[in-house]
């Protein structure tokens, strides 16, 4: 990567941090709730990304875990305890069943209400604009905390363990170890993201916990791009924000953002970054040929 090239990339990321602190000022109450569910879900597919793109291990169950980080937090908050940092297939539909059926903990159908949001420092987060700007500011934790470890050795070993399992463990990295250590770390994740998704809605009952959501996470993290860094962000943003621009179309919104989905990964299955992706590989042999060719074509006319 060249020195102007990064520092593009760096203004870039300056101009949408700056955007996303300064643009949602003048957002309404929903406005403001759909951006907070961005960076609640971005921090549950980060998770998920970690697990599947990293670490190349499928997971149905991150709704689950996002369910019990809210469980967690209704239960606990509700029952004046405040609310601090909490840091496959078969598991998700058990941990739906629990949250529908032992009402004696999370009050089946019915669910939890009235879920305080926290004071942070004695700073009240009551009011959207502030509960958004404190999810904003998890997600820029998680996301810091997560590309130290993506370049530590542990997200090399996760990335060996994603290309060759079989060559991983002839390199002495221990598969076992690593593959539970990607699915307690994504995990993880899932249920910081349910921490703030409890008191972002003030309601939770098992409906949004089923495998739809960890579907749905699994969609975030293909359409953005599996194994890039920032997919979950654009994931999450087209899952969340797309069905909101679409309702204009009324009844069809669903039917076009699902052509949408299928037709991206029909032309692209690592997602729409990997079509970035392609772009700037192809680009950079283009520029690597002309640069041969020119010191061939060099060499060819020197005396």
């Amino acid at each position: 990567m060249t020195r102007m090239s990064r520092l593009l990339g760096l203004a870039c990321g300056a101009i949408v941090i700056a955007a996303l602190i300064v643009v949602p000022i003048s957002f309404n109450r929903y406005g403001l709730y759909i951006l907070s569910q961005w960076a609640v879900m971005t921090i549950a597919a980060m998770g998920l990304n970690l697990t599947l793109g990293y670490a190349g291990q499928v997971s149905l169950a991150q709704g689950a875990f996002v369910g019990i980080g809210a469980y967690t937090a209704a239960i606990l908050t509700t029952h004046g305890i405040p609310l601090i940092a909490f840091v496959t297939l078969a598991f998700s539909t058990l941990a739906f069943l629990v949250f529908r059926n032992e009402e004696w903990l999370t009050k089946g159908i019915y669910g939890i209400s009235a879920i305080p949001r926290p004071v942070i420092f004695g700073f009240a987060t009551t009011r959207p604009l502030p509960f958004y700007y404190f999810c904003l500011a998890s997600l820029a934790i998680v996301s810091l905390a997560l590309w130290w470890l993506i370049r530590s050795p542990w997200g090399r070993a996760f990335m060996a363990l994603r290309e060759n399992p079989i060559r991983a463990l002839s390199l002495g990295i221990d598969t076992r170890r690593y593959t539970l250590m990607a699915f307690a770390l994504g995990s993880a994740l899932g249920g910081v993201a349910g921490t703030l998704y409890a008191p972002l809605t003030q309601f939770v009952d098992p409906t949004p916990f089923a495998l739809s959501m960890s579907l749905d996470l699994l969609l975030m993290v293909i359409v953005g791009g599996a194994g890039f860094f920032f997919g979950p962000f654009l994931g999450a943003m087209i899952a969340v924000l797309l069905p909101e621009w679409l309702r204009f179309t009324e009844g069809y919104y669903l039917m076009l953002y699902a052509v949408a989905v299928i037709m991206l990964l029909i032309y692209s299955p690592t997602g729409i970054l990997g079509i970035l992706d392609r772009f700037l590989a192809a680009r950079r042999t283009k520029a690597a040929s002309a640069r041969r060719q020119a010191q061939r074509s060099t060499l060819e006319t020197a005396p």
